[in-house]
């Protein structure tokens, strides 16, 4: 009966020291329920990618993307 015990506060133990410093303790939104829900980014689509955005410009411009010819 002393193990049971002894396995069950491993395990309420081991449990807590997961919520407290597991993977979503580094912050995030609050969940409705009170907890911690880290925010996911879904894929950037072209018209948020500053990358496409800028080769997009130099092409309709006519350069070739040289750091000479931006201001």
């Amino acid at each position: 009966m002393t193990y049971l015990f002894a396995v069950l506060g491993l395990l309420a133990i081991g449990f807590l020291m997961w919520r407290a410093f597991g993977p979503q303790s580094d912050g995030g939104t609050a969940s409705p329920s009170g907890g911690h829900r880290r925010r996911t980014r879904g894929p950037v689509g072209p018209d948020d990618d500053p990358d496409f955005l800028r080769d997009l410009d130099n092409r309709t411009r006519g350069t070739n993307g040289g750091e000479a010819d931006e201001l």
